[in-house]
């Protein structure tokens, strides 16, 4: 298997704080010039031969090394990088799970990833598909007019296992990486030998404070996660405009549930000494009752990011913490794990006391659909001509228009399909689409279909003689208020042959 580049010149540390990065509030297009304005007010590093550069939203980390000495414009390979993650952020080496990514050889604007397995020791490149991308540039900066090398990145966070809802696993990584250049010549790690010893990484910590447009915050839960509550009908589904962080249709709710306070509000009533709350949750067709949950947010130290516990006292009521306290989630009320809750419409309250006192002051009340079951998939046969193809069967197919057709089921009872992809992989890593189906406003409360004729007339023929596996993915219209959730897939194996 293809290698990355391998060289072992280092440099010396020059920093140990963390690299902060800030909330892009539209996607960054790699392609567009770094000067054209998406990186602006990155948080920003210095490094021995320039700076790195970072941003994210919730699905995309968007990192810039800026390498201001690369002053010669190579148009080959030589000049390259690496770039590491520790994905389960324990500081060492752990074999099969940490990342690396570089060039594929030859390709200059091709990322790779390979996983570690040891001290500079790494698998070959990784096969699977990756929404993640790079794009070098050579041109002037902000920290330099003269031109130079600029390496652009999109890294997918659930690639590197972040995911913004989940505070224990996040808001932070640590990664490291090489910069060469041939001309000058000059190979700087940084940190000093962070492909041997992970203590040694930078910590890089993520944005998790979008400003969502005061218009549409609720006037005291302000939002679920990135979902605005005025963006959440009767029916306690979400839609949100297109151009928005989290774009969702007519979507459900489900895994864990951040409710966020409206930030003007909670302010007020902590000046006033009006820090006494409950969460209350009824389930359908059910009455109130207190929920009673225990979370952990980052608190910022000065230096870094330190957990902080939370629970309600022994009667159930809740503190609200100062909303001047840098927390790596802002103005949070609740958080809670919903996997335990049957599908159906929800009410979750949230009432606010003066002072210490029983009098209620202001309350809120959000409905929310929750569903954590995943579709249904289901291959229920697979036909040539009149004929059932069983599994693992090698089957000659004549020709044309001779070929196979399938009877397949997508189905989520509750409503919230978002898509069906039904494809094949077959030979070197190649594929192709056979059916997909995704969710329109006008399907409502799309529930998908069952036992459905694909192709609707006619046969599929195979592109060659392979074996195939034949997949059908669905994927669930329910989101966490940051990311869509919920997925299922199944597939049937067989061999065809092209007569």
């Amino acid at each position: 298997m293809a290698k990355l580049r391998n060289l072992s010149i280092t440099t010396p540390l020059l920093f140990s704080l963390p690299l902060r990065s800030t909330w892009a509030v539209t996607p960054i297009n790699l392609n567009a010039p770094i000067a054209s304005g998406g990186w602006d007010d990155a948080g920003t590093i210095k490094f021995p031969k320039g700076y790195v550069l970072a941003k994210n939203d919730a699905k995309f980390l968007y990192l810039a090394l800026d390498v201001v000495g690369d002053t010669g414009n190579d148009t080959g390979t030589n000049d390259y990088f690496w770039l590491t993650f520790d994905t389960n952020r324990d500081r060492s080496i752990t074999a099969n799970v940490d990342l690396n990514y570089g060039l594929y050889p030859g390709q200059p604007n091709n990322l790779g990833r390979q996983k570690y397995l040891g001290p500079s020791q790494w698998t070959g490149l990784l096969a699977d598909p990756s929404q993640s991308d790079v794009v070098q540039e050579f041109g002037s900066s902000v920290h330099a007019s003269t031109s130079h090398r600029i390496w652009k990145f999109r890294i997918e966070l659930k690639e590197i296992n972040v995911a913004l809802s989940w505070p224990l696993s996040t808001p932070y990584t640590y990664f490291g990486f090489r910069v060469r250049s041939s001309n000058p010549g000059f190979t700087t790690d940084f940190p000093t030998d962070f492909h041997k010893d992970f203590t040694q990484l930078r910590q890089l910590v993520l944005s998790r404070k979008p400003t969502i447009p005061s218009v549409d915050l609720g006037p005291l839960i302000g939002s679920v996660g990135l979902i605005p509550t005025t963006k959440i009908n009767a029916q306690g589904r979400a839609t949100t405009d297109s151009a928005y962080y989290h774009f969702v249709e007519n979507a459900a709710f489900g895994g864990t549930l951040n409710l966020i306070g409206n930030r003007n509000k909670l302010q007020n009533l902590y000046a006033a000494g009006n820090r006494k709350y409950k969460v209350e949750i009824a389930a359908p067709g059910g009455s109130f009752t207190k929920l009673i949950s225990n979370w952990s947010n980052y608190r910022w130290t000065g230096t870094t990011y330190g957990l902080e516990s939370f629970a309600p006292n022994s009667y159930g009521f809740y503190q609200l913490p100062n909303p001047a306290i840098d927390y790596s989630i802002d103005d949070l009320l609740i958080q809670f794990p919903t996997t335990g809750l049957l599908p159906g419409l929800y009410q979750f309250k949230v009432t606010f006391y003066v002072g210490s006192s029983s009098t209620e002051l202001d309350t809120q009340l959000v409905r929310l659909y929750i569903d954590n079951h995943v579709p249904a998939t289901i291959i229920n046969s697979v036909k040539h001509g009149s004929e059932e193809v069983s599994a693992c069967a090698i089957e000659t197919i004549g020709a044309a228009p001779d070929g196979v057709n399938f009877r397949v089921t997508a189905n989520d009872p509750e409503g919230n399909l978002r898509g069906v992809n039904f494809y094949a992989t077959y030979g070197d890593g190649l594929s192709t689409t056979i059916y997909s189906e995704s969710y329109a406003p006008s399907k409502g409360n799309w529930t998908g279909f069952s036992n459905k004729l694909i192709p609707a007339s006619g046969n599929w023929r195979p592109p060659q003689s392979c074996a195939y596996s034949f997949v059908l993915a669905a994927t669930a219209r329910t989101t966490n208020g940051y990311s869509w959730i919920g997925q299922n897939q199944i597939h049937r194996n067989l061999t065809l042959l092209l007569d």
